[in-house]
């Protein structure tokens, strides 16, 4: 009960703050839009605005709206798309419903942090991300919720959310 009120105090703030910013990314990325963008790393349709955007997480305060209104948390498993495979080092494709921890983390809302953003590199495995996501339920508490929110949001003021070796 905590964590949601937490979480809507939060994302409620969050969404009167960002509002106006809202308008200027709008505006910006259509000035410098080059067409529809299906990002691949270096690719060269990617905004200025855009890269910025993804470096600071800004590209993440739509999802403010879904833990307002419940669909999700501020921290938690990231959601997984329905379907989703998992490509083994082997060229193996393995459906994510068969990694262990699977089933413990669709127990609890989604988040748009938590421990596998902060602190693993983005190029980890399933298998591997899910171990931290168990780790997280297994530690979850609103004292742990609090220090992945801040350093989230130190990580999203430094602007590093995109560098492979970030550190802390």
């Amino acid at each position: 009960m905590i964590k949601r009120a937490f979480d809507c105090l939060l994302a409620g703030a969050g969404l009167v703050v960002s509002a106006p910013l809202w308008a200027l990314v709008a505006l910006a990325v259509k000035l410098e839009d080059r067409g529809p963008v299906q990002a691949t790393e270096n690719d060269p349709r990617v905004t200025r605005i855009g890269r910025m955007l993804r470096a600071t997480a800004m590209d993440e305060l739509p999802q403010l709206w879904n833990i307002f209104s419940g669909d999700m948390s501020f921290v938690g498993p990231r959601p997984l798309r329905p379907g989703e495979v998992d490509a083994r080092g082997d060229g193996q494709l393995l459906r994510l419903d068969q990694i262990p921890g699977y089933e413990e983390r669709h127990g609890v809302r989604p988040g748009l942090t938590g421990l596998t953003q902060v602190y693993a590199p983005r190029d980890i495995s399933r298998t591997s991300k899910f171990r931290l996501d168990r780790l997280y339920l297994k530690r979850a508490g609103f004292w742990l919720d609090l220090k992945l929110i801040l350093l989230s949001f130190w990580i999203t003021g430094r602007g590093e959310w995109e560098k492979p070796n970030r550190r802390l």
